[in-house]
């Protein structure tokens, strides 16, 4: 059935609170098998027995595919409504799962991670744009928003927890059946509570052309982000990341000659809109690009398990249950663009206090620091989310969430690379000509070395610590002036006058 599209003051009732807990569990378990298998890889490895380049291509080919298809499924969600592809996306994320969970091949994971990472981008887009339609009260949709936000980022931390709690006991198949129950629920569920959400207002018909090169420009772009991480400035990654710039720009002249186009310029150019998205990059940049340190720091530095250092990832999550709710609440008093430059002005304290952490530092003193940087981002984002999907109209909600969703995935890419060379650097310069090549290139290679070696490179990468967190927190600062600069006098987010808003 097709619930009636309600008024945009209309208040949501028990209906759409209880189809909001249905979106989650999708949306938590796309999340989670973003970092899910961090645990189950030596199992995968001990029992497929994977090349070095096909175990790579199992751990990122999920969510190179997710990237890349983002804003393709996004505009077709608007377009042939955003349930059926949701349902679609459960169906294919399920069987994908079961063919995961059972493949007898390298090439054959690699394959079903692929498929994932398809029923991923059908579902994820669909599940913030269903918000739009389901909470049209400014209020109500801010609480919604900030659910979405906090289930998304729980997803990434629980991950690895997950994983690391089956593959202890069960054999590393399990990681992927876990999400069979959840989408067949989703399926029996769906049908009844969600609505179909595209209205008489909907765009026409889907652009072919403009789905290719979209994913012609994001694919080589994010892929040449992430290798220039791994490998440094070399000539391959550039020339990566220079073709899908290039064919960035003919995706965008496209969609501003098409009168339906994938990607509305027009609603990109608003501040409410533009100055969100690009709000929620700079933050899942420092997020991303600075928690490959705090994990390598609990593990290498401080001594402790995988699975023991996961827990502990953990502790920031009851922070930021607090501060969350807490921002949206604000942003109900207070200009929003004021409540998330305080998020990130909080979130750049943060990052500010880890400059200071040495290999001695208390443990409580780190997690108190993350918690206090977790805190500030996930508030800024949460309202950065919902001012970014309140400006958009109804019937553009998809192609709206996608690209902020696609903002996110480039923005945590870009991190890797910045951050991860801002560390690579300063850790590379700190260790002693005398180490060995090895323990010269990463913390990693010295593990293996202990003694004076062993040691030089945990202060070595102490120091990557401090440089890559000043790093994150310059860009929490450069965040906190867009906010005051381009989102303040904007608390009412708004579509764009020539926008019809009839859903």
């Amino acid at each position: 059935m097709t619930l009636t599209t309600p008024p945009e003051t209309a208040l949501a009732g028990r209906r759409e609170w209880t189809a909001l807990g249905v979106l989650m569990l999708p949306l938590l378990l796309v999340s989670m098998d973003v970092s899910v298998l961090y645990f189950a890889i030596p199992s995968i490895s001990a029992d497929l027995r994977p090349g070095a380049t096909e175990q790579l291509w199992i751990l990122d080919m999920y969510g190179f595919v997710l990237a890349g298809l983002l804003i393709t499924m996004g505009a077709l969600g608007d377009r042939i409504g955003r349930r059926r592809l949701l349902l679609f996306g459960a169906g294919l994320f399920g069987a994908a799962s079961l063919a995961a969970a059972y493949a007898h091949s390298p090439g054959t994971l690699i394959a079903a991670r692929a498929l994932l990472g398809v029923a991923g981008a059908c579902l994820m887009p669909s599940t913030l744009a269903l918000i739009r339609t389901l909470f049209r009260d400014e209020a109500q949709r801010a609480k919604a928003v900030t659910t979405w936000t906090a289930v998304m980022a729980g997803g990434i931390s629980l991950g690895p927890v997950v994983s690391g709690a089956l593959v202890e006991h069960f054999w590393w198949g399990s990681v992927f059946l876990l999400n069979l129950p959840a989408m067949l629920l989703l399926l029996l569920l769906g049908p009844v509570l969600l609505p179909g959400s595209r209205g008489p207002g909907a765009p026409g018909r889907f652009d072919w052309p403009s789905a290719l090169l979209s994913l012609a420009a994001l694919l080589p772009l994010i892929h040449g982000i992430k290798e220039l991480a791994k490998e440094g400035a070399g000539p391959l990654p550039l020339l990566t990341i220079t073709a899908g710039l290039l064919v960035s720009v003919v995706f965008l002249r496209r969609q501003a000659r098409l009168a339906e186009p994938m990607v509305d310029l027009v609603l990109l150019r608003t501040r409410a809109f533009g100055g969100s998205v690009l709000a929620n990059l700079l933050a899942m940049l420092a997020t991303v690009g600075f928690a490959v340190f705090v994990t390598q720091y609990l593990q290498s530095v401080l001594g402790r398990s995988p699975f023991e250092a996961a827990l502990l990832s953990l502790v920031p999550s009851a922070g930021v249950m607090v501060a969350a709710p807490l921002g949206a609440a604000l942003a109900r008093r207070f200009d929003r663009a004021y409540v998330m430059a305080g998020g990130f002005l909080l979130s750049a304290g943060g990052f500010a206090s880890l400059t200071l952490l040495g290999p001695a530092t208390p443990l409580w003193a780190l997690l108190t620091a993350a918690t206090v940087y977790a805190s500030g981002l996930v508030s800024a984002m949460t309202l950065a989310n919902e001012s970014a999907l309140g400006a958009a109209p109804p019937e553009r909600a998809g192609a709206a969430a996608a690209v902020l969703e696609s903002g996110t995935e480039l923005g945590g890419s870009l991190g890797m690379a910045l951050l991860g060379s801002i560390g690579a650097a300063v850790y590379t310069d700190a260790m002693p000509a005398s180490a060995p090549a090895a323990a010269r290139e990463t913390l990693g290679g010295a593990l293996t070395t202990p003694g004076p070696v062993l040691d030089a490179a945990r202060a070595a990468f102490t120091d990557a610590l401090n440089w890559a967190a000043g790093g994150a927190a310059l860009v929490m600062l450069c965040a906190t002036a867009l906010c005051v600069c381009v989102l303040r006098r904007r608390r009412r987010t708004q579509a764009p006058a020539s926008y019809a808003t009839s859903a």
